[in-house]
């Protein structure tokens, strides 16, 4: 019969969390990382890379300030396993200004005043990019009048369903839209 461990040291070297070697597609860069199994895309981004620009709201999925692009599809990364992103293409705030040019609507963000502290505001434009590809893709909300018509148009109310999963503090809500409407301004659904 084995003996339990003596000693605090020996109990937590025999519970500690295994570790797995995960490679996640960051912004075009691959990135070695060991992780526990648990830890959230979201903790292996801001924890172990730096990358500070996807922002813990939350930390339950319901604020929206955490979204990335994995894919080209918006995802809460505080809700995500960094595990289960190996071999997909993430993509965050940090990803959309290439080569010193900004993403059209992050400069659109500016310029309609889209946002006052800026918390939200990576996971804003990162999931609005994403709330227009799902347009694109024919994807219905909760308010498509028809979901089988050929075209449906981004009208107030379904940008404000669409974009609903992201909450701003400050109330910017205004220059949000305005800003993804200047950016996406006949979108429609097909």
């Amino acid at each position: 019969m084995k003996t339990p461990p003596n000693t605090l040291a020996d109990r937590a070297s025999s519970t500690a969390p295994q570790t797995i070697r995960i490679t996640l597609r960051i912004n075009g860069t691959p990135h070695a990382l060991e992780v526990e199994p648990r830890v959230s895309l979201l903790d292996a981004l801001r924890e172990r890379l730096s990358l500070t620009g996807t922002k813990k709201g939350c930390d339950q999925g319901a604020c929206g300030a955490c979204t990335v692009l994995v894919n080209g599809e918006r995802i809460l990364s505080c809700l995500a396993l960094a595990v289960q992103y190996e071999e997909t293409e993430i993509v965050t705030i940090e990803g959309l200004t290439v080569d010193g040019v900004q993403h059209p609507l992050q400069a659109a963000f500016i310029a309609n005043d889209g946002f006052q502290c800026g918390y939200c505001t990576p996971g804003q434009i990162c999931s609005a990019i994403g709330m227009i590809q799902e347009l694109r893709n024919g994807l219905p909300s909760a308010v498509t009048r028809d979901i089988r018509a050929e075209v449906v148009g981004l009208s107030e109310e379904e940008l404000k369903e669409r974009m609903s999963g992201n909450l701003c503090r400050c109330g910017a809500y205004v220059g949000i839209c305005a800003a993804i409407r200047e950016v996406f301004p006949g979108e429609v659904m097909r």
